[in-house]
């Protein structure tokens, strides 16, 4: 994200901007990770375009919303499409893993960007909070929804209501972030952090990943034995793939595993 003037706020041409680029990467099968970060220093995103929005009327504010409500839900778990969603919001979320890397400020729209994402990691520095009630409005854009799933119904309510902001330290000590890092000198260090991160992960059977991601994000909505059978479906979608003959090759002979994701 790269729109210094404002920010990274999240207008109507650089949403518009980010649903191409995310429909675009969801279609090539290379793509094993995907990383948001910041290209305007001390800034991840600094959330919605306030100075836009006042110029809206209600019913664009309302189209708006629902537009950005889509962005998320790309990003992240996939959405239950329900009145008014099904026009803005694709029905399938992004199918490789996605981690946020906060090198600075994350307010509002930006934090619940980096909920949807995956995995989260912070600059120690960094400053993040769902602030929308300091500015007369709530949590829009899947806040409301994803934070009481992340750190409890409670937690959620007291950062909500107060319009907290929390540091990266803070943030990773409630279990928002998984990491946070000491910023450096270029202040990318959570971007460096991410990376490593994802190097992690891009060694391990593409479609194992994915459907692990789509068994823990589909079954956390579930009861938990509706969510041992979505765990099933999504075993059983693995079964048949050449990545997973390959692991057990690889074990058997003694190797590390060359998965291609098929």
């Amino acid at each position: 994200m790269n729109r210094p003037q404002a920010r990274n706020a999240l207008g109507n041409v650089f949403v518009g901007q980010l649903l191409e680029a995310l429909a675009q990467l969801r279609e090539d099968r290379q793509v094993r990770v995907l990383l948001f970060r910041s290209g305007v220093k001390g800034v991840f995103c600094a959330g919605a375009d306030l100075k836009e929005r006042e110029q809206m009327k209600d019913s664009e504010v309302h189209i708006f919303v629902q537009r950005l409500r889509g962005l998320m839900n790309d990003i992240g778990e996939g959405p239950r499409v329900g009145w008014g969603e099904s026009f803005f919001v694709s029905t399938a979320a992004f199918p490789a893993p996605t981690i946020a890397a906060m090198d600075g400020f994350a307010l509002g729209g930006g934090l619940e960007l980096a909920l949807a994402c995956d995995l989260r990691v912070a600059a120690s520095s960094a400053v993040m909070g769902l602030i929308e009630t300091t500015r007369g409005l709530l949590p829009g854009a899947g806040g409301t929804q994803r934070l009481p799933r992340c750190l409890g119904v409670a937690l959620a309510k007291e950062l909500i209501f107060t319009g907290r902001r929390l540091t990266g330290d803070q943030a990773q000590a409630m279990g928002l972030v998984n990491h946070a890092v000491a910023q450096n000198e270029e202040g990318d260090a959570a971007y460096h952090r991410a990376r490593a991160l994802a190097q992690e992960i891009l060694p391990q059977a593409p479609i194992a990943v994915q459907m692990s991601k789509v068994a823990i994000d589909r079954g956390m909505e579930v009861d938990i034995a509706s969510g041992m059978a979505i765990e099933g479906m999504c075993y059983a979608q693995n079964i048949p793939t050449r990545d997973r003959l390959e692991g057990m090759a690889a074990f058997r002979e003694k190797r590390p595993p060359k998965f291609i994701g098929e």
